[in-house]
């Protein structure tokens, strides 16, 4: 089982130097991956469907994830996830692959087509189009980042007659990892994606999820070059190896473990980071990650 750490830009993590001591703990303890969270804005007041107070801090994925690559040499950088229909696919290629290229190939690039209507509205993306838009961009994007000359004609974005380079280190491109737990998900993750990624679900509900993805493959057909779905989940709070089994026999390949979602909402101290640094260094002891 790959072991990754969830949320390093938010909350308790979201200060430089915080991000610099859970990044480099999480390296040395032998950690496979290191992931942020994504929310461009936050409702204010927080209404129902937004997960965290609007004082939160969330440092941006793509300036996080670079920040990381050039001060460890060996984790593997996820977006967990991006949301990728609040995104101009062509910015956003560039920027990733920039990334790709300044960590050595460690990209691993996760997305999703996001459930807060607000957030929407404020960056000016139809709501109502979020799940086309997403479908899309991952297209246009992967255009950009394998076909020599890129050629793309969608709704939203037309390529021709342009490069964009340099282009990943990763052949034929960084993973792909489609987020959520949701049948249009499910079929993306199956049609499009390299991998699967299910946020806070327990062993019980990863096997539904799982099942689903099945489902999915039954009905839409997997393009051979993608090979088999890798399957991520993030549990909810910490985990045995009782649980890793658990998870592992369900064919979940990677859990990217959250101490508890509060960190993600609560702000810097000095205390809850060693708290959380220490949880990091005994998580890996205690599932023999080394």
């Amino acid at each position: 089982m790959k072991i990754g750490f969830f949320g390093i830009n938010t909350g308790v993590f979201s200060t430089r130097e915080a991000i610099i001591k859970v990044a480099k703990t999480a390296e040395d303890a032998g950690y496979e991956s290191l992931w942020t969270g994504e929310h461009v804005v936050l409702v204010d007041p927080q209404s129902g469907s937004s997960p965290v107070p609007p004082e939160t801090n969330m440092v941006d994925t793509v300036a996080t994830l670079a920040f990381i690559a050039g001060i460890t040499e060996r984790i593997l950088l996820g977006s967990g996830i991006i949301l990728l229909a609040q995104r101009n696919p062509v910015v956003l290629a560039k920027e990733l692959a920039g990334i790709d290229v300044l960590s050595n190939g460690r990209l691993l690039f996760g997305v999703g087509v996001g459930y807060v209507k607000e957030e929407f509205d404020v960056i000016g993306i139809p709501y109502e189009e979020r799940g086309a838009r997403v479908t899309e961009h991952i297209e246009a994007i992967r255009v950009l980042w394998s076909e020599k000359k890129p050629h793309f004609k969608g709704q939203f974005t037309q390529i021709s007659g342009v490069q964009s380079n340099p282009r990943p280190i990763q052949k034929p491109h960084p993973p792909i990892i489609v987020g959520g737990s949701s049948l249009p998900a499910y079929r993306r993750a199956v049609k499009q994606g390299d991998g699967w990624y299910g946020f806070f679900e327990d062993v019980e509900t990863t096997a539904a999820s799982i099942e689903g993805l099945k489902q999915a493959a039954q009905q839409y057909e997997r393009p051979a070059a993608l090979g088999e779905l890798e399957i991520t989940m993030t549990p909810p709070g910490p985990v045995d190896l009782d649980t890793v089994k658990r998870y592992e026999d369900l064919g979940v390949t990677r859990l990217v473990l959250l101490r508890g979602f509060e960190d993600m909402a609560a702000p810097q101290s000095d205390k809850e980071l060693a708290v959380t640094l220490r949880h990091i260094e005994d998580t890996a002891v205690a599932l023999k990650i080394n």
